[in-house]
């Protein structure tokens, strides 16, 4: 078994952000991680990880050790016109290893010829899925206009904020490389929001649409928040145009900032003169 086929076992065995999953692929690599964790060869103590945790660990990961068949997995990425990125690939994006907690590989369907933007190249977009007609219309002129320039939008193919992101960007396209990328909390075989399977397949035109999960994974609460960080490592600046207080957006904009990247925000009505003064003098 190679790393490759190794590491997209893992996506399937360990839940993303892991952290004992994370101690046993940085202490002994993907393949004696996953031959510790199935229990093919004996657990044995780790500097990082204590007994007590090892073992729930353990206990944890038993129930998924049967689902395991990471070429199964490979083969419909691959079917589904897609792939599965590892850290050296060509591809790999360099902004996951700004993460403390990277993924082992990253799933996408799309165009891969085209090739991922840099952070610099990228803005992520994010918001409330139930947006006001201001804030689509606020996040449509900020993608629209950063399309234009160049500059990929990344977002997280969701209602209200997150689609008007995505949709806006590929009308700004110019065509020289993806105009927006995005990132689901689910396998890829199953485009999450359904409604937005339109959009997604839109985005595969020129883009991609990832996840660090394996086919058939489902989207959980957990699932979605543990995103937000990709979101925010891919791009080197996350704007939040429009969230409520306990918004998922804000989730990603405190990712953004625990890996130093540029966050901002959308203060109020940008028509106001009142607004964009008081934005200026601070």
């Amino acid at each position: 078994m190679n790393d490759r086929i190794a590491r997209a076992a893992l996506t399937r065995l360990f839940e993303p952000g892991d952290r004992v999953g994370l101690a046993l692929v940085g202490r002994l690599g993907a393949y004696a991680a996953l031959r510790l964790a199935t229990g093919a060869q004996p657990a044995h103590s780790l500097q990082d990880v204590t007994a007590e945790e090892l073992s729930g660990a353990l206990k944890r990961w038993v129930p998924r050790v049967p689902d395991l068949d990471p070429e199964k997995d490979l083969a419909t990425i691959e079917r589904l016109g897609g792939g599965f990125l590892i850290p050296g690939d060509e591809h790999w994006p360099e902004g996951l290893d700004d993460l403390p907690d990277a993924p082992y590989g990253l799933w996408y369907r799309g165009n891969i010829d085209n090739g991922i933007p840099a952070p610099f190249k990228c803005v992520a977009l994010t918001g409330s899925r139930d947006s006001t007609s201001y804030g689509a219309s606020v996040t449509g002129d900020m993608a629209y206009g950063l399309a234009q320039r160049g500059i990929c939008v990344v977002s997280g193919l969701a209602y209200g904020i997150d689609g008007h992101a995505h949709r806006a960007a590929l009308a700004g396209s110019q065509g020289d490389g993806p105009a927006t990328l995005a990132v689901l909390a689910g396998g890829l075989d199953r485009d999450y929001p359904s409604g937005n399977a339109d959009l997604a397949a839109a985005i595969r035109g020129n883009g991609l649409t990832f996840s660090e999960l394996p086919p058939g994974s489902a989207p959980t609460r957990y699932r979605f928040l543990q995103r937000n960080r990709i979101i925010a490592a891919l791009a080197g600046v996350t704007c939040v145009v429009e969230a409520r207080w306990r918004s998922g957006a804000l989730n990603t904009a405190h990712h953004a900032e625990t890996i130093a990247r540029h966050v901002a925000a959308v203060p109020g009505s940008v028509h106001s003169v009142i607004c964009v003064l008081s934005t200026v003098l601070r």
